[in-house]
C-alpha cells in the first residue's frame, strides 16, 4: 500500500538539492527547499530562534519578531514582540496581520505611553476592522476573500511583564525551571479556541442558544456550523457579517439560514504575568507543531539541546513524527513538493524566545538596536540591523 502511494507521488517529488541563502546570509535566515530557518539571533532580553516549513501550495503561515521600541515614540516602552499567524483559506489574512498588527500596537502604546492589555486588545480590533475594510473593497471582484481568515498568537515582553494574546488554536508554552529538581516544566500560557475543546463548544452554545447547529460533529471532527474548527479568528468575514454570506461566495461556505449576530469572534484571550528568574524560554507555534508534539516534549527538546537551531529542531522533530505516522522516511517526506505536502502535515511556524533574567530585570532601561524579522527571511530593521547583534550591543543604555 505504501509503495503504491510513493509511486503515485513520485511525479510530484523534486530533488532536495534546491538550497539557497537569502541576501544577508544568516542575518535574514536560510532557505532549504520548503524549509526556512533563522537558527540564532539576539532580541532585547535574550536570544531567539525561528523556523518555518511550507506545506500548502501558498504559505498560509506568517510570523514575525520585533524588538526595541514598542511605540511610535522614542521614549518607548521597549521590549520584544513575537507573532504567529496561522492562515486558512488562503494567505491574505495572515499577510495582512503581519503587515498591520504590530504597527497598530505601536500606535496605541504611544497613545497610552505604556504597554497594557488594552493596547493589545485594541490592536487586534484595529487589525480586524482593517481587514473588514479590505474585504469590502475586494468583494465585487474577489468575493472568496470573505472566507479567508487567520489565527493570531502574540507574545509581548515589556518591563519584565509577559503578555500572551490569542485567537484560534496556535499555542504559547513557557519553559520554567524547577530549582528543587532541575527539571524544566512546560506551562501553556495561551487559551485555544477550537471546537474540539468541550468548554469552547459550551461557550458557543451559550452565545447562540437559539441555534442547535452552532457546532456540528462532521467526519468525527467538531466544526462551528459544520465549516470551521476555530471559534475565534481575524477575518472569516463570511461568518461575522451576514451580507458576505451569499452569492457569489462559493456554495460550500454559504449557510442555509441567515444569522443575526457574528458566529465567530476576533476578541483575544489575554494572559498577563510577571517574568521570574527561573523562566527560561517561550515557544510560540502554529498548531502544525502541536499536532505532533506535546507541550512537554517541545520544552524538553529546547532544554536538552543547544539554543542555536532550537526552532528548526522542533520543526524537524514534528516532520519526523509526521513521516512516521504515514510509515515514511523523513528523507522521502522532504522530497514531496508543496501542495501535495499538505496531505502529510500543515504549514508549521515556530519562534523560540529565550529569556535572560539579567536583561529582563533591566528591561525598562535597555535601549538596543531595532530588530525586525519575518519568518521567510524578510528583514525590516529600521535604525540598525540587529538579527545577529551581540548582547553587548543590545545591552547599551
Amino acid at each position: 500500500m505504501l509503495s503504491r502511494l510513493i509511486n503515485f507521488l513520485r511525479a510530484c517529488w523534486r530533488p532536495s538539492t534546491d538550497r539557497s541563502v537569502y541576501a544577508g546570509s544568516d542575518a535574514a535566515g536560510r532557505q532549504d527547499g520548503l524549509f526556512w530557518y533563522k537558527d540564532s539571533g539576539q532580541h532585547l532580553i535574550g536570544e531567539f530562534s525561528m523556523a518555518v516549513v511550507q506545506a500548502n501550495n501558498l504559505l498560509e503561515d506568517q510570523s514575525q519578531i520585533e524588538s526595541g521600541s514598542l511605540s511610535l515614540l522614542d521614549s518607548g516602552p521597549y521590549g520584544t514582540f513575537a507573532g504567529i499567524y496561522d492562515g486558512h483559506g488562503g494567505p491574505e489574512t495572515s499577510r495582512y496581520i503581519n503587515d498591520h498588527l504590530f504597527q497598530h500596537l505601536k500606535r496605541f502604546a504611544a497613545e497610552q505611553n505604556c504597554m497594557s492589555v488594552d493596547v493589545i486588545r485594541k490592536s487586534f480590533q484595529a487589525t480586524e476592522e482593517g481587514f473588514f475594510s479590505l474585504v469590502a473593497k475586494q468583494w465585487p471582484t474577489k468575493p472568496q476573500i470573505a472566507a479567508v481568515g487567520s489565527c493570531c498568537l502574540v507574545a509581548v515582553i515589556c518591563n519584565g511583564t509577559l503578555y500572551v494574546a490569542n485567537v484560534g488554536d496556535s499555542r504559547a508554552v513557557l519553559g520554567r525551571l524547577v530549582k528543587a529538581t532541575g527539571e524544566v516544566l512546560a506551562i501553556q500560557l495561551s487559551a485555544e479556541h477550537n471546537a474540539s475543546i468541550e468548554s469552547v463548544r459550551q461557550e458557543l452554545h451559550s452565545m447562540h442558544p437559539d441555534d442547535s447547529q452552532i457546532v456540528v460533529l462532521k467526519h468525527n471532527v467538531w466544526r462551528v456550523k459544520g465549516l470551521i474548527q476555530i471559534s475565534r479568528s481575524i477575518g472569516d468575514i463570511y461568518l461575522k457579517k451576514a451580507e458576505y454570506n451569499r452569492e457569489p461566495l462559493y456554495a460550500k461556505f454559504r449557510l442555509k439560514e441567515p444569522f443575526r449576530r457574528p458566529i465567530l469572534s476576533a476578541d483575544p484571550s489575554i494572559t498577563v504575568q510577571e517574568l521570574e528568574p527561573h523562566d527560561q524560554f517561550l515557544i510560540l507555534a502554529s498548531d502544525g507543531l502541536w499536532e505532533h508534539l506535546s507541550n512537554q516534549e517541545a520544552v524538553d527538546i529546547v532544554q536538552n539541546n543547544p539554543r542555536s537551531g532550537s526552532a528548526r529542531r522542533l520543526v524537524k522533530t514534528a516532520l519526523h513524527e509526521a513521516a512516521k505516522k504515514r510509515e515514511m522516511r523523513y528523507s522521502d517526506l522532504k522530497k514531496i513538493d508543496r501542495g501535495v505536502r499538505r496531505h502529510f502535515h500543515d504549514d508549521i511556524s515556530v519562534i523560540v524566545v529565550f529569556l535572560d533574567s539579567n536583561l529582563v530585570s533591566r528591561a525598562s532601561s535597555l535601549r538596543g538596536p531595532t530588530l525586525s524579522l519575518r519568518g521567510g527571511g524578510m528583514n525590516f530593521a529600521a535604525k540598525s540591523l540587529a538579527p545577529c547583534a551581540t548582547p553587548i550591543e543590545l545591552g547599551t543604555t
